[in-house]
């Protein structure tokens, strides 16, 4: 099993209180923490615009900005997004953004790409929003233009949605095949089948029932398609309050909750915590989190990453999970 680390963009609330001249040197140095050690293979940020859960105006840092930063800041760990939206950037451009990318790291970028789906930053952008049938679509093409432009240098494209002739995608990434795929989301009928036709990691629900429903589907689709199901790795996200005691854990959550509150309100702050923390995985004390975790590697989960909502103020709930939950589980 390998491990990656959210880095802390302002997409969940998680730099507030930080003055925004100094929130690149927090991300920085998260990165480069994550970078030094051995616990983590790779770090990630959002593709998002606006901040969860409701848009407010503290700053929610640019994805793909981020990837080219973080990529001339470190040297080893692998640098990707949960997930890309294809359609907030035309597909050939983005193979090109992220070939740019792959070789300023020396070839460390991994490519998570998705549909999109918070309908508030779409429509405040421009991009309206598209039927969720259009938004696979174009997910469905633009990773067509990906693999053709990264492994021929040219993609050239007459498709639903989008149309390319003769994109020039120069230089190459680095990485022999073009940038690996992480195709995000659990749609049963159309989003898995894409993940089984040109995946190499897919990442959903990471509850040991979701997570076998899911895995069930996606290995219907590979035999449908003709993929080898064990060649994807499957991936799932998990969100952490981590202590040495659920006292300890309470805590987390309960500062986790009162950051929100000035600006979503108590009653969503709380909400949030309830729905996307309490009862979860991740959270506990470092044996509840390998208990509960090794019931999904032996499911199969190959890869999972996580995210600490307090990693830009403390960081020792991250060291607590490098040395307790990390070495049990790899």
């Amino acid at each position: 099993m390998r491990f990656g680390i959210f880095i802390p963009q302002g997409w969940r609330l998680d730099l507030v209180g930080i003055d925004p001249a100094a929130q690149w040197g927090v991300m920085r140095d998260l990165a480069q923490r994550a970078d030094a050690g051995s616990a983590w293979d790779s770090l990630w940020v959002c593709d998002h615009f606006h901040t969860i859960p409701l848009p407010s105006e503290e700053a929610t840092h640019e994805a793909w900005t981020l990837m080219s930063a973080f990529a001339a800041s470190t040297s080893r760990i692998r640098l990707g997004q949960m997930c890309t939206s294809m359609s907030f950037r035309n597909p050939a451009y983005l193979a090109k953004v992220a070939a740019t990318v792959d070789l300023i790291s020396n070839g460390r970028v991994e490519m998570g790409i998705g549909g999109g789906w918070y309908e508030h930053e779409w429509r405040a952008y421009g991009y309206g929003f598209p039927t969720t049938g259009d938004r696979l679509g174009r997910l469905d093409e633009g990773v067509q233009i990906f693999r053709q432009a990264w492994t021929t240098g040219t993609a050239t494209f007459d498709g639903t949605h989008y149309q390319v002739n003769g994109a020039i995608v120069r230089p190459l990434p680095l990485q022999e095949g073009g940038i690996p795929l992480w195709i995000a989301g659990g749609g049963e009928k159309v989003t898995l089948r894409i993940a089984a036709k040109y995946a190499q990691y897919a990442n959903f629900n990471g509850d040991p029932e979701g997570f076998t429903h899911k895995s069930d589907v996606l290995r219907a689709h590979c035999a449908d398609v003709g993929t080898d199901f064990d060649s994807i790795v499957r991936t799932a996200n998990y969100n952490v309050a981590i202590g040495a005691t659920e006292a300890e854990v309470e805590q987390r959550l309960q500062a986790l909750q009162a950051r929100l509150i000035p600006f979503v309100g108590a009653d969503v702050a709380a909400g949030y915590v309830n729905e996307l923390y309490r009862g979860t995985a991740a959270v506990g004390t470092p044996e509840q989190i390998v208990e509960n975790l090794t019931k999904v590697r032996d499911l199969g989960l190959g890869y999972a990453i996580f995210d600490f909502p307090e990693a830009a103020y403390d960081t020792s709930g991250i060291e607590l999970f490098e040395h307790e939950v990390v070495p049990a589980l790899a």
